[in-house]
């Protein structure tokens, strides 16, 4: 029966056996046992007892060895071209919305133009959305490991994005095309949401990585 701290992290070193993100993992739950043993001493239990609640709220270091042997069976291939393509699909279909809506003269499609192109902000919200569920689930599948599985994710899912910004802002595209939208005030709108992307994304891969604990 484990019944101290350094028992149950000793046990979990031993469980983890060659994960590759042995001492992170070991850190993280060395973080949180102290913090869990510093609420629970309030109540003025010993340590034995504390640990007790511990291996309830945690789980036993064999548990959680299992759990995350668990997480590497996860393919980073998979989850990574999983959020590239669904970016991709926004991308592609926001695409084909502006070139039908501008070479083709279908009532339903200047319905949608005009409703979508009337809450920007609103899209942009959801798009950042996008990109914190994108860290989060590869923070929380990955834990440790997933670090450059993110960054990797990210600039392959932003290229498509950078590519229009470009050719929009040096004419390629006509500007025409993305009327109402294309206004110096949107523009720059773009530029500061763009730039907060990473952080986002990085925000819920800590997130993630912290739930995964």
């Amino acid at each position: 029966m484990i019944q101290s701290k350094r028992e149950y992290l000793e046990q979990l070193n031993k469980e983890l056996r060659n994960h590759p993100g042995k001492q992170e993992i070991i850190q993280d739950y060395e973080h949180h046992i102290s913090e869990l043993m510093l609420e629970l001493s309030r109540g003025q239990l010993d340590e034995e007892e504390v640990i007790k609640q511990v291996l309830v709220q945690l789980g036993t270091p064999a548990e959680i060895a299992v759990s995350w042997q668990e997480e590497l069976s996860v393919t980073p291939v998979k989850t990574q071209w999983l959020f590239i393509i669904a970016n991709l699909l926004f991308f592609i279909a926001g695409t084909l919305l502006t070139v039908i809506h501008n070479m083709v003269e279908w009532s339903w499609v200047d319905i949608l133009w005009e409703s979508l192109t009337s809450i920007p902000s609103l899209i942009i919200v959801m798009y950042l959305i996008f990109w914190a569920l994108l860290g989060y689930e590869i923070g929380k599948s990955f834990g440790h490991g997933g670090r450059n599985l993110m960054q990797k994710t990210f600039v392959l899912s932003l290229l498509p994005n950078v590519v229009l910004m470009n050719l929009t802002l040096f004419n390629i595209i006509p500007h025409d095309w993305f009327y109402p939208l294309l206004n110096q005030h949107f523009i720059v709108k773009c530029v500061v949401f763009t730039l907060l992307l990473y952080p986002v994304c990085w925000a819920g891969y800590r997130w993630g990585k912290y739930e995964s604990v």
